[in-house]
């Protein structure tokens, strides 16, 4: 009994010291800027827009009012106004018929924005990406399949999308990856002196990296990490 309870302690300790050495590799690389090329990576392959979408797909994220579901619907809107003959999807779970679901909320943002309600329409029974594909191609024939089919959605899950859509028939898919933009010109540094109070903490009114791309590398790292999982899924389901 004695001799278990040791290993078992010897097999905790190895995966606690694994799990610290893993926890200080990332912080190592969020001082780099590999956790960016690594999300930005996922946001542009396979992306490129070469042909005018003959249809829009706005692939749902989580919901709306919501930084994800307003940013998809500005994109979105962006892209349906430089082609006004393309028809936009609506790919988000909800109920249609009720005027405050999260389908209709975006329809609403999008007429906002000037699109034309009748070139909007709705995918709202797939609950994921693999459904949703499936479900918008089996009311499509043979030739609106080769047609350019161009899909919005945010970047860590733009490669994966892309995949799903051409695996289920969709012959010319590309994305619009909804990347966000830093704030332009802006000095966001400032003197620790002149905002007073303790003095026990360092100062760190210049140090933008510690500020903020060490955290914002920290949290693409977790995107990613999810996302490489989600693609290994799809490839293991046959999916991609």
């Amino acid at each position: 009994m004695k001799k278990k309870t040791s290993r078992f302690a010897k097999i905790i300790k190895i995966f606690l010291i694994s799990l610290g050495c893993f926890f200080i590799l990332l912080c190592v690389l969020a001082f780099t800027t590999l956790p960016f090329w690594a999300y930005y990576s996922l946001g542009t392959t396979n992306s490129k827009i070469s042909k005018a979408p003959s249809t829009i797909i706005m692939l749902g994220g989580a919901g709306i009012p919501s930084g994800d579901g307003l940013i998809r619907s500005y994109y979105t809107a962006s892209l349906a106004k430089a082609n006004p003959e393309a028809n936009v999807i609506i790919a988000m779970p909800g109920d249609i018929t009720d005027s405050l679901s999260a389908p209709r909320l975006v329809e609403q943002e999008l007429r906002i924005r000037g699109l034309n309600p009748h070139s909007i329409s709705f995918e709202h029974t797939g609950s994921n990406t693999r459904e949703q594909a499936q479900k918008i191609a089996a009311k499509k024939t043979t030739a609106q399949l080769q047609k350019p089919v161009t899909l919005v959605t945010s970047p860590e899950h733009m490669k994966r999308a892309v995949l799903a859509f051409r695996k289920c028939g969709f012959t010319s898919v590309s994305g619009l990856p909804t990347f966000e933009y830093a704030l332009e010109a802006a000095d966001l540094t400032f003197r620790d002196s002149n905002l007073k109070g303790n003095k026990m903490a360092p100062p760190i009114g210049n140090n933008l990296q510690f500020r903020y791309q060490f955290w914002n590398h920290l949290k693409y790292e977790i995107i990613v990490m999810r996302e490489y999982f989600g693609l290994a899924y799809y490839k293991l389901r046959g999916w991609i």
